[in-house]
C-alpha cells in the first residue's frame, strides 16, 4: 500500500509518500510554502533522484497539492508512474475534540465533525480540512484517513481533563484539557518498548516531546492518563514563544495595565513570551546556549526555567502513575540537545534513575538509552516520526474495513 501523508498548515503543507510493506519505505517527501502568496515554492525530494524546486504562484491548497501529485509522477523527479499507485491519503488533523477517540476514515460525518472543531483550533483545523477537500477534488474516490493530535489523550480521566470552572463551561462550550502531540507521544512510547523488548501494557512511561512547542505525557499501560498541553497548546511547559502555565490573574492584570485587546493578549501569550520573551534574544535553544556561555544572564534564566519546568512535570507525572519505568526524550530539543537533557534528568536519582552523562554527551538524532546499566528507571532518547504514524494508522483503519 502506498500512502500519501499530508500535514497542512495555513500557508504551507508538508508531505511524504510511503510504501507500507513489511517495513515502511519512504519514496518521496517535500514541502509547499507560501500558499496564497506570490511566488509560492514547491521543494520535492524523491528518493534516489534529484531534488525539484519550483517557484510559481500557489493561490490555494488545491493548486499546491496538484503540484505535488504532478511531481510524484514526473518522468524526471517522480517515484510512481501513475496516480492510481497511490492507495490512500492520511492527514494530520490538529483537533478532534471529543468526537474522535481514534484515527478515522474520512466520510461526510467526519468532515462535519472536523469542521465543528475549527473554532477550537482556528489556526490548524481549517487548513487540515482544506487539504482533505482538495484531495477529494483532485483524486475522487481515494480513501482518506484523519489522524488527530488529540485522540491519544481521549483516555484522560475526568479529574485530569476538567478545569476548575463552572461546569457549564464544559457542558456548553466543551472547555477542557484536550492535549496535543498525541501522535508523537504514542509513537515514541511504543517504539521505545519495542527496542527494550518490553510489553507497553505493563509499563509506566513519561514522554517528553521537546521542541519549539513542547509537552509531557504520562502513559500508563499504553494509554495517556495526563498531559501538559490543555484546551490550547499554550498550557503546560515554557516553550519557544508560549508562556506555558500562568496565573490567569497576572494575565488579566497585564491586559488591564497595557489596555490589551483579546487579540493582543493572545499574541502576547503565544507569540511574544516563552524562551524568546524571557531571553530577549531568540526562541531557539541553540542561540540561548551560545549566549549563556557568553555570560548572558537572561539567556541562562530562560534555559534554567525550561529545564526546571520539564523536571517538575516528570516528577508530578511519576506521582500520578504511582511510579515510572521509563522517561523518554523526543522532538527537536529532546533528540538533539544533550545539554538540556542533562539539566532535566541528572537529579532523578530519588526515582531510581541513574543518569549516564557520558552516553548522553553529544548524542544527536539517535535512539539510545541514556541511563546506566542496572538503573531502576530507564531513560531514553527516541526519534519521532509522525508521518510514519499517520501512514500506519491509515493502513490500519483501511485494513479494518476489509
Amino acid at each position: 500500500m502506498n500512502v500519501l501523508v499530508f500535514n497542512c498548515g495555513s500557508s504551507s503543507l508538508k508531505y511524504q509518500l510511503l510504501h507500507m510493506g513489511d517495513e515502511a519505505t519512504l519514496l518521496a517527501k517535500g514541502l509547499v510554502e507560501r500558499i496564497g502568496l506570490k511566488e509560492g515554492v514547491l521543494t520535492h525530494k524523491p528518493e534516489g533522484k534529484d531534488k525539484l524546486e519550483l517557484v510559481q504562484d500557489i493561490p490555494n491548497h488545491s493548486v499546491g497539492i496538484d503540484l505535488v501529485l504532478k511531481a510524484l509522477v514526473s518522468p524526471e523527479h517522480g517515484v510512481i508512474s501513475d496516480l492510481k499507485e497511490i492507495n490512500a491519503a492520511g492527514h494530520r488533523v490538529a483537533h478532534g475534540g471529543e468526537f474522535f477517540k481514534d484515527s478515522a476514515l474520512i466520510d461526510e460525518k467526519a468532515k462535519e465533525n472536523i469542521a465543528a472543531c475549527c473554532e477550537l483550533a482556528p489556526l490548524h483545523n481549517p487548513a487540515n480540512l482544506e487539504g482533505i477537500l482538495s484531495m477529494e477534488k483532485l483524486l475522487p474516490g481515494l480513501p482518506q484517513v484523519a489522524v488527530f493530535d488529540t485522540s491519544f489523550h481521549q483516555t484522560l480521566p475526568a479529574e485530569a481533563f476538567m478545569y476548575g470552572l463552572p461546569y457549564e463551561c464544559y457542558d456548553k462550550y466543551r472547555v477542557r484539557k484536550y492535549g496535543f502531540h498525541g501522535t508523537s507521544h504514542k509513537y515514541v512510547a511504543s517504539k521505545a518498548c519495542d527496542i527494550l523488548g518490553w510489553n507497553i501494557e505493563d509499563k509506566k512511561i513519561v514522554s517528553c516531546h521537546l521542541g519549539n512547542g513542547a509537552s509531557v505525557c504520562a502513559i500508563d499501560g499504553g494509554k495517556s492518563i495526563e498531559t501538559s498541553m490543555g484546551f490550547t497548546p499554550n498550557e503546560g511547559l515554557l516553550m519557544g514563544t508560549r508562556t506555558g502555565n500562568l496565573d490567569l490573574g497576572a494575565l488579566l492584570y497585564i491586559a488591564e495595565k497595557k489596555n490589551l485587546s483579546i487579540e493582543e493578549t493572545n499574541k502576547l501569550i503565544n507569540k511574544q513570551s516563552g524562551l524568546a520573551g524571557i531571553s530577549g534574544i531568540s526562541s531557539d535553544m541553540r542561540d540561548l546556549e551560545i549566549a549563556a556561555e557568553g555570560g548572558n544572564e537572561r539567556a541562562q534564566l530562560a534555559l534554567d526555567m525550561f529545564a526546571y519546568r520539564v523536571k517538575r512535570f516528570v516528577g508530578s507525572y511519576s506521582a500520578s502513575m504511582g511510579g515510572v519505568d521509563l522517561v523518554l526524550f523526543t522532538g527537536g530539543i529532546g533528540e538533539n540537545d544533550s545539554v538540556s537533557r542533562e539539566k532535566i534528568i541528572k537529579d532523578f536519582g530519588y526515582l531510581g534513575l541513574e543518569f549516564d552523562a557520558e552516553t548522553n554527551k553529544g548524542l544527536r538524532g539517535k535512539d539510545a538509552v541514556i541511563s546506566k546499566e542496572g538503573s531502576k528507571v530507564t531513560a531514553m532518547v527516541v526519534t519521532t516520526n509522525e508521518e510514519l504514524v499517520i501512514a500506519s494508522d491509515t493502513q490500519r483503519i483501511l485494513n479494518g474495513l476489509k
